[in-house]
């Protein structure tokens, strides 16, 4: 167990903490959120003694041992791939390393062999004839293929060294495990693999994520930090998000009588509790949900962009063909004579390895980018609106506030006034609307071309990647704009539960051709047979 007692921080005059109480107990998971520069990240960091707290302690059970993810990829370059997952448990590497210089003296003594056989004997009670094993193990479970076990870190792609850090951190069976975005750079076989291992570990675990569906998946608690406090929830991140959501209106509902609205918050504990799981952590999530009242769902203080796409006209049954489409692009072919028709009311996610091509594929469908064979015709009655993966060019030398940049989209009306109140929904409120556009952050020119695209009332949607820099409140959000959207969609994240939210039809474009099925995307990924064509198609 790990528990906090009185943690406070400061970082110059900015309080980060405030007297924070809380326990982390065995057999669950812990999902630490909050919004973007709230201290999750340094919170952890607090937690593992990497940063020390201005006031307060840290417990932990005395002899328990934490393994945390660490941040620096270049930590072990000259240390061999197996090694490196070894380190995650110190003292069994040093006793390792102990044994490797006593067995190489050449003038071997007594004494020598004395401390060899303690050795031997504490290097047995941590199962270090399992050691390598059981790290190779954890290596192949998150995809690092067996002949990089034996490579140096330098000699490793930087997606592979972060799959060697998580398996360090792993490593062992911690007590407790500190894992800080660990999905990130992760595929989602990977991301897979770490959910059912998580699912089944026994131990206490705390995570940071912008992963909901990783966060759903394998949290049994929300640990949300909100103005310098950490309160505790039991559930997952669906769970409290709704559940706080629902409290937060029930509270404006002045003239609804109070058994009323318990029993409204009755009914959501019990729809949520209702969810099948075999898998050990959601078992145990349900037995607490089962336990929770009305009382314990308290409204959140979270404030989310409105974000909503309305169609000026709905499109025609006639909305999108291709054909023979090719591109080639620096040399590599990336559109091999690609094929499909897309259909009034399509939200089609774009998913797979590949993205050069299904970001070519969009370049190409708005007429940013010419193909080298093949056609497209939009039907007639379709009006697009795009989003690119790279939008710096609409910000570069702008130098006019933030109410100019968005005023010249706005076909309908230019008014101050509308402006500013459509850019309070987005949460720009006060003096940040008069910023320069060019000085803005990445979440920040994200929710911009969202406020540009919802302002075109185009009835098809084309978006590349448009969660990177947002924060889980706005992808939370956006996500729900999406799904509401009565035109059609194409888009493509890394937002497993977005595509899972909001897509009907899923494409992946593969080097030998394009798999396309109209499904939920867990459906897509849970098909056998289809995942075996579909692999069978990259080799």
């Amino acid at each position: 167990m790990i528990s906090v007692q009185g943690i406070g921080l400061r970082y110059g005059g900015r309080k980060l903490f405030e007297d924070v109480n809380i326990k982390f107990t065995p057999g669950n998971c812990y999902g630490l959120i909050g919004a973007n520069g709230a201290g999750k990240s340094t919170f952890l960091k607090i937690l593992s003694g990497e940063v020390e707290a201005n006031k307060g302690e840290i417990h932990i059970t005395p002899g328990e041992r934490l393994g945390v993810l660490k941040q620096d990829h270049f930590q072990y370059e000259e240390q061999e791939v197996l090694q490196t997952v070894i380190m995650g448990h110190e003292r069994l590497y040093a006793i390792m390393q102990e044994k490797d210089a006593l067995y190489a003296k050449p003038d071997f003594s007594d004494e020598d062999g004395v401390r060899a056989a303690e050795l031997e004997g504490e290097f047995a009670e941590l199962n270090g004839w399992e050691a390598e094993p059981e790290a190779a193990q954890l290596l192949s479970g998150l995809g690092v293929l067996e002949e990089l076990h034996s490579k140096k870190m330098k000699d490793l792609e930087g997606n592979d060294k972060v799959k060697v850090l998580l398996a360090q951190a792993l490593f062992g069976e911690p007590d407790i495990l500190i894992l800080d975005e660990p999905t990130n750079h992760l595929d989602i076989e990977a991301i897979r693999w770490l959910e059912d291992f998580l699912l089944n570990f026994e131990n206490t675990v705390i995570v940071v994520s912008h992963d909901r569906h990783f966060l759903n998946t394998v949290c049994t608690h929300m640990a949300d930090i909100d103005y310098g406090e950490i309160k505790l929830y039991v559930g997952n991140y669906d769970f409290w998000y709704e559940s706080s959501q629902l409290a937060l209106a029930l509270a404006k509902e002045k003239n609804k009588k109070v058994d009323e609205k318990r029993k409204q918050l009755e009914t959501f504990i019990a729809r949520f509790s209702a969810h099948k799981s075999k898998a050990r952590q959601a078992t145990s999530r349900k037995k607490m949900l089962d336990k929770l009242t009305p009382d314990d769902i308290q409204p959140s203080s979270r404030r989310y962009p409105f974000i909503h796409f309305e169609p000026e006209r709905e499109a025609g049954n006639d909305l999108l063909g291709v054909e023979g489409l090719s591109k080639t692009v620096e040399g590599e072919k990336v559109l091999d004579h690609l094929s499909f028709r897309i259909n009034k009311g399509d939200k089609v996610a774009l998913v797979g390895p590949d993205g050069l091509a299904k970001t070519t594929l969009m370049q190409v469908l708005v007429e940013e980018l010419v193909p080298d064979a093949g056609e497209f015709q939009w039907g007639v009655t379709t009006s697009r609106a795009y989003f690119p993966k790279d939008h710096n060019a609409y910000f570069e030398g702008a130098d006019q506030s933030l109410i100019d940049w968005l005023r010249q989209y706005s076909l309908n009306d230019q008014s101050e006034t509308f402006i500013r109140g459509f850019l309070g929904r987005m949460l720009f409120s006060g003096e940040e609307v008069l910023k320069q556009a060019q000085v803005l952050s990445g979440g920040e020119k994200v929710r911009c071309m969202l406020s540009r695209m919802m302002l075109s009332g185009a009835n098809v949607l084309i978006l590349d990647e448009p969660t990177n820099h947002l924060d889980m409140e706005a992808i939370t959000a956006l996500t729900k704009g999406l799904e509401e959207f009565p035109g059609t969609i194409i888009f493509t994240t890394h937002d497993h539960q977005m595509i899972q939210s909001v897509a009907n039809r899923v494409m992946e474009i593969t080097p030998q051709g394009l798999v396309d099925k109209m499904t939920t995307y867990d459906e897509y990924l849970e098909d056998q047979a289809l995942q075996q064509k579909v692999k069978s198609m990259y080799e």
